[in-house]
């Protein structure tokens, strides 16, 4: 497997568990208000690069690493700002959505032909 599709199945694996992870932080981990609450739609935004990162295009990958800082941010605010569960859960936010960062900054660079310098 070259590197190239190692970078695509590491973003796309970190983008479906920040889906999964931000879908059932709000609807039953520890949301707002108990029953759910509306801030599960923060999931829609992943879902639309979803169909591109799962089929290896270049210019997905880059947009959605200027996406996944947000969830980044939203996670950074939360664990400072949240206890117990709620921070725990921010905590693998950030972890997330810096792992899909990476992976997709890489594959645009990869994918794009320049090889990454040491």
């Amino acid at each position: 497997m070259n590197l190239a599709r190692k970078l695509n199945l590491a973003a796309a694996a970190s983008l479906i568990a920040l889906i999964l992870l931000c879908a059932a932080w709000e609807a039953w981990l520890a949301p707002l208000r108990p029953g759910g609450s509306w801030l599960v739609l923060k999931t829609l935004p992943l879902l639309a690069p979803l169909f591109g990162i799962l089929h290896g295009r270049r210019y997905t990958h880059q947009w959605t690493s200027l996406l996944s800082l947000a969830y980044f941010m939203e996670g950074t605010v939360r664990a400072m700002s949240e206890s117990g569960m709620r921070r725990w859960l921010a905590l693998a936010e950030i972890v997330l959505a810096l792992a899909l960062f990476a992976a997709t900054v890489a594959y645009a660079r990869v994918a794009s032909g320049r090889t990454p310098r040491p």
